[in-house]
């Protein structure tokens, strides 16, 4: 097994998280937030490396769609990115793999350094730079990251040498909307923040004893066995928190030593929306031998089987027993998971009537009327319930799983200059909306056009779309030969590692890593920087020695602001990405070689 930086310093922070990212290769639900960091880096290192355009549209088709929130941060980017290519030397190589038996990383940065020994010039001669979103200057400085890149570097390459090691800081800006100001007030405020930004680029002196330290390491890996858990603060930001905190331990049977035909389509899973009466319920109904989870009664005109998701009353003598609409739903999902049964495709029309159903179902649990009664767990408690119970939907073994929603155009967004423009999203809570994305293979918008009925995928920002496929199409019939023609083409690129001319991919920097739950904006204990892949599938981003950035540090600035309002909204001018080309891509943009 090969080693890299990241994942010998995730050994020592928690083995059991070790082990259940490389070891395990479990996989989560990939982060959506504005500042998720590792998009943020993987946008800062493609500006760096091409050109704020490039990076802002990358950054804009990481999400099924933008808001307010995102505009802040491509605002920042405006400043930032140009300061940072401004910062480095010309004349130098992008993204350098370094790949033994015993190490694999990538250098960010290097350079030719011109040096003169007796008047004659000495070749092969580099400067190294790591760039970092981030203003963890001092955890950074401690890491053994860039000694462990010259290390292995010169070992790898008998007769070059790097010179100098310098880490490039990209400061970031986290002040938030206060209460007492607009959203455009807000942004000038911010772009008068950045205005004083400086880009830092800190050398670092080689020290030997960091790549003792690193080989240690990786000794320690190789004899430990149990892998205990490492209870800390950080516990609340991992995306391993369930499997640890709830003790959960799956006993599995290990498959068959046969490589698998991952071009070959075995489960469909699709969210499709649109307005009223477009033909969503209709097309669902032309899928091979569905049954309907209906929750809004309208299947009048459709001939497929179905259960009624509602509240069902039963009156016996002068008892009146009401089971809620949620638990009917719960037991249909576990009726399903026998596969007693002879239906190829499961559809829910409509996801976000199941989204109220389950809110009351939770108020009935906690004993409220509404969030707000126990905002400080409340929100969270009906979202994880419904998502949670989607989960067990979406693992269903079935060929075909449909979620189908209607259409919201009630939120506008604002461009940088002010003027609005409306999105075009499922008609779902935003958060909820952006993790169902991530469990979906494509997301698809119905439009109707007089009689004419057509799939149409996401080609902007202002139109919610994504999912795990990349689908290289823009407009399709409503046919379902057609879509399922288009879904396996896109599932097909993907297997085959094919890359369209499509929009950035939604994982981290090219052939690096994969997203990572960061901590929310207001309360992470320090940036989540870039780092190099492992040789596992399954990557873990670096994180420097210490917390830099304590919610103590931060808060006085946290208790006079609130975050800005989440209504979507695309950039305009130079923030207005352009049209992205056909999508069907799954690698992301910073071109690298696949991972070990």
């Amino acid at each position: 097994m090969r080693y890299s930086h990241s994942s010998v310093d995730c050994f020592e922070k928690c083995k059991r998280k070790f082990k259940m990212r490389y070891l395990q290769g479990i996989s989560t639900i990939p982060p959506t937030e504005p500042d998720n960091p590792l998009i943020l880096g993987q946008t800062v290192h493609t500006g760096i490396e091409k050109s704020l355009e490039e990076a802002i549209r990358e950054y804009c088709f990481s999400f099924p769609i933008i808001t307010d929130e995102h505009i802040n941060e491509i605002i920042k980017f405006e400043t930032v990115i140009p300061l940072a290519r401004a910062a480095i030397p010309p004349g130098g190589k992008f993204e350098v793999e370094i790949k033994d038996d015993d190490f694999h990383g990538f250098i960010d940065y290097l350079v030719p350094a011109t040096i003169f020994e007796r008047g004659v010039e000495l070749p092969d001669t580099y400067d190294l730079y790591d760039f970092k979103y981030s203003n963890n200057v001092s955890g950074y400085k401690k890491s053994g990251q860039l000694h462990e890149y010259k290390y292995f570097f010169e070992r790898n390459n008998p007769g070059k040498r790097i010179r100098n090691m310098y880490f490039v800081f990209i400061p970031k800006v986290t002040i938030r909307q206060k209460k007492t100001e607009t959203l455009m007030e807000f942004r000038q405020r911010l772009i008068e923040e950045l205005s004083g930004v400086e880009v830092k680029t800190v050398q670092i002196e080689f020290n030997p004893e960091k790549v003792i330290e690193f080989l240690f390491g990786i000794k320690a890996v190789n004899e430990e066995t149990e892998f205990p858990q490492e209870k800390s603060y950080l516990c609340r930001y991992c995306e391993f928190q369930e499997y640890c905190e709830k003790g959960n331990d799956y006993m599995i049977k290990l498959p068959e030593n046969k490589r698998r035909n991952i071009e070959a389509v075995e489960k469909r899973v699709l969210w499709i929306y649109g307005v009223p009466f477009c033909g969503k319920t209709t097309f669902a109904n032309n899928f091979p031998d569905p049954l309907m989870l209906n929750t809004d009664g309208n299947i009048k005109f459709v001939d497929a089987p179905y259960i009624r998701i509602k509240d069902e009353v039963k009156v016996e003598g002068r008892q009146t027993k009401r089971t809620l609409a949620w638990d009917v739903f719960k037991d249909t999902i576990s009726e399903l998971e026998k596969k007693e049964n002879t239906f190829r495709t499961i559809v829910v029309d409509l996801l976000e009537d199941l989204y109220e159903h389950c809110r009351l179902y939770m108020y009935q649990q906690m004993g409220i009327t509404h969030e707000s009664d126990d905002s400080f767990r409340a929100w969270d408690k009906v979202r994880g319930e419904f998502l949670n119970t989607l989960k067990r939907l979406m693992n269903l073994d079935y060929e075909n799983i449909i979620l189908i929603s209607h259409e919201d155009t009630s939120k506008d967004i604002t461009r940088k200059g002010g003027d609005k423009i409306t999105a075009i999203k499922p008609n779902l809570q935003e958060k909820v909306a952006n993790k169902v994305a991530g469990m979906v293979d494509v997301v698809a918008r119905i439009v109707a056009d007089g009689e004419t009925r057509t799939f149409s995928f996401k080609s902007n920002e202002v139109i919610f779309g994504g999912g795990r496929l990349r689908v290289n199409a823009k407009d399709i019939p409503l046919d379902v030969k057609a879509l399922f023609a288009v879904y396996d083409e896109a599932n097909k690129n993907a297997a085959s590692g094919v890359v369209e001319s499509a929009a950035p991919a939604k994982t981290g920097r090219s052939g690096r890593k994969k997203a990572e739950t960061p901590a929310t904006p207001a309360d992470k204990p320090q940036d989540s920087p870039k780092e190099e892949q492992p040789t596992t599938d399954t990557p873990e981003p670096e994180s420097p020695q210490e917390a830099p950035e304590t919610a103590a540090e931060q808060q006085p600035e946290k208790e006079a602001e609130q975050p800005a309002p989440e209504a979507a909204i695309p950039a305009d001018g130079a923030m207005n990405p352009p049209e992205a080309p056909a999508e069907g891509e799954e690698k992301p943009r910073r071109k690298r070689k696949a991972r070990d």
